[in-house]
């Protein structure tokens, strides 16, 4: 019996464009998502298909992945527009598209592979069987899910590719099914505009207004709705072993600092994961990544970590300070002299720096550095400072890592390349060629003349083979079985060029992947009625959950735009519980009432109420526009 095939890990960095998707794949990246010309929804970040296709171009020596999000709903109006576009990043190469809208599903579109977005809500196991047989081969998992839920969803779908998010912002709301921007301000996060009023800043009240402080400042305002980032790092094992299979960095508004920190962090993990599995594991890619710096996730932004209700007992979730980057503490304020101010401090400062501090207001500040000396910081003119000594300093940003991570020279990526110089029939020679992709190649030379050498010959002919230049390939092995006649180093060039080429040319010959087709029942949906968080916005969308048996009630709220109260998300994450106000903990010694509580905003005010059997907490909003 054979022996079962290692299960390929998948690394998926995000790009905000082509520059910073190549150097994802540079720093090891397995795959990238980025977004297209329109319907991604992040929509500051579309990039042109000319920019796709040198994306597409630079990750296939690689079988590196480019995935194009498509995950903003679609209106009936777009989707002769969306046809166009799904059949243009077809052509180019794409290898799949991210979506949330249905309508994908039964479109005449090219055989180009669906993954399903986290907006489609994969929150039970039948969810997540149900959209596998609806033709996605990879499906995003809430981030909400603990190892336990990945499990459950792994199994009920074992031949779809899991995808969980293992970096980065988090979404407030339940697998980012949030409505509360476009009911609070017509800015819909469906349509790639969120607004993320889960960064404001908010006023905490009970039912009668009154202000209710928080347990570790005594203030009311605070950014009540912000999560801390999430960070997995130390769980990637954990997550293979639950059925994970691609591990996805938030960030595709980032720059390219924070992919190349970020992900040749992950890579590095990952390489050690697949390491130490006995054969278990294996990358989804090809090409050894170096990074030419020790990456350390905390040196950029991030609003402290979290790995989110992984496991039992992660409960401390939030951000509620600051929804900025504070950077880490690196000492303490100890007054002013003359234009400069005196710190303590045991790293080296250096100008350009970010320092900031928490004010008396409880609010985040900063000032960038001029000049520093041991022991003492120059301001930039008309900075604003701390005032108290003893104030703790924070520095959020480093301008010497960010001018060693700006250069274009932070990592190599190579495929393992191994040569075998032999004689052929009468005067050619024959280069054998095989690289970690498994492709095997073949090219001979005919010799003008076949003088015997005077010298030996291998490191001579090793050193022009391993010349690869700009090539995605490096020498990694070398045999030579061509015995001591003299091939000039013309010929061996030549030889090394057609090797490569011939490897290109049967890399890029592999057939693609083909798009999963349906293979859901017509009663697959029967007695499920859809409302406006299945979001459905146009008539295919609508097809696909009638004609599976479903019934809708309401379609998307951009297309019948609400009236009155409105339940705008649901969130694992609970303010009560985190201030240690949780209605279920009767030991706990509240300060606070029982019942709904208030978060009070310029844009108005936010209802939160608690549903303790479920440990959820339900954010409402009034409706203020007409579309």
């Amino acid at each position: 019996m054979s022996a079962e095939m290692p299960a390929a890990l998948e690394l998926l960095a995000p790009a905000r464009d082509a520059d910073t998707a190549i150097a994802a794949i540079v720093h090891g990246a397995d795959a990238v998502y980025i977004g297209g010309p329109s319907f991604g929804a992040r929509a500051a970040a579309g990039n042109s298909l000319d920019d796709l296709r040198r994306v597409v171009e630079y990750a296939r020596p690689y079988g590196v992945k480019v995935y194009v999000t498509f995950n903003t709903i679609i209106y009936d109006s777009e989707l002769d527009e969306a046809r166009r576009l799904v059949a243009e990043l077809y052509e180019i190469g794409v290898d799949a598209l991210i979506v949330q809208d249905m309508a994908l599903t039964a479109m005449d579109i090219p055989p180009i592979e669906l993954h399903a977005s986290t907006q489609t809500d994969a929150r039970t196991p039948a969810k997540v069987a149900m959209l596998a047989r609806a033709g996605f081969s990879q499906i995003v998992l809430p981030r909400e899910f603990s190892l336990d839920e990945i499990r459950a969803a792994a199994e009920a779908a074992p031949d779809t590719g899991m995808e969980v998010f293992v970096h980065g912002a988090l979404c407030v709301c339940y697998s980012g099914d949030c409505q509360a921007g476009y009911v609070a301000t017509g800015r819909s996060a469906n349509r790639g505009e969120c607004p993320q009023i889960c960064r404001l800043e908010y006023r905490l009240e009970d039912a009668d207004g009154r202000e209710l402080a928080a347990a570790d400042s005594g203030r009311s305002t605070r950014h009540w709705l912000s999560l801390a980032d999430m960070n997995r790092l130390p769980e990637l094992a954990a997550l293979a072993d639950a059925g994970a299979r691609s591990f996805k960095i938030e960030g595709r508004l980032k720059g390219p600092a924070y992919v190349k920190e970020v992900t040749a962090a992950y890579s590095a993990a990952l390489d050690r994961l697949v390491e130490e599995s006995g054969g278990r594991y294996r990358r989804s890619s090809y090409g050894r990544s170096r990074a030419a710096f020790a990456p350390d996730v905390s040196a950029v932004f991030n609003r402290g970590f979290t790995p989110y209700f992984l496991r039992r007992g992660d409960d401390r979730v939030s951000s509620t300070l600051t929804p900025k980057y504070t950077g880490p503490k690196i000492g303490t304020y100890l007054g002013a002299r003359g234009a400069a101010i005196r710190v303590k401090t045991d790293i080296g400062l250096h100008a350009s720096d970010g320092l900031g501090w928490y004010g008396d207001d409880g609010r985040f500040r900063g000032f960038r550095v001029n000049r520093a000396e041991p022991g003492l910081v120059y301001p930039a003119p008309g900075s604003d400072v701390p005032r108290r000594a003893g104030t703790a300093l924070y520095r959020n940003l480093d301008a010497a890592r960010d001018s060693l991570l700006a250069r274009p020279d932070t990592a190599t990526r190579r495929i393992a390349l191994r040569l075998r110089l032999s004689a052929a029939v009468g005067s050619s020679v024959a280069l054998h060629a095989t690289d970690e992709r498994g492709i095997s190649t073949e090219v001979t030379a005919a010799l003008p003349r076949t003088d015997t050498a005077r010298s030996p010959q291998q490191a001579y002919r090793r050193d022009i083979f391993s010349r690869l230049g700009d090539t995605p390939y490096e020498l990694e092995g070398y045999t030579d079985d061509a015995g001591d006649i003299f091939i000039p180093a013309k010929e061996l060039a030549a030889l090394r060029r057609s090797a490569v080429e011939a490897l290109d040319a049967a890399w890029a010959a592999r057939p693609r992947a083909t798009r999963r087709r349906s293979t859901l029942p017509p009663d697959a949906l029967a007695g499920y009625t859809a409302d406006y968080h299945d979001n459905v916005a146009n008539r295919l969308a609508a097809d696909f959950y009638r004609s599976h048996g479903a019934r809708i009630d309401r379609r998307a709220l951009e297309v019948e735009p609400p009236t009155g109260e409105v339940r705008v998300m649901t969130t694992r994450y609970c303010l009560r519980r985190e201030q240690g106000e949780c209605l279920r903990d009767t030991a706990a010694g509240r300060r606070w009432p029982a019942g709904d509580l208030y978060l009070r905003a310029p844009l108005g005010r936010l209802r939160l109420h608690f549903d303790c059997a479920n440990c959820r907490m339900q954010v409402h909003a009034q409706s203020k526009h007409n579309i």
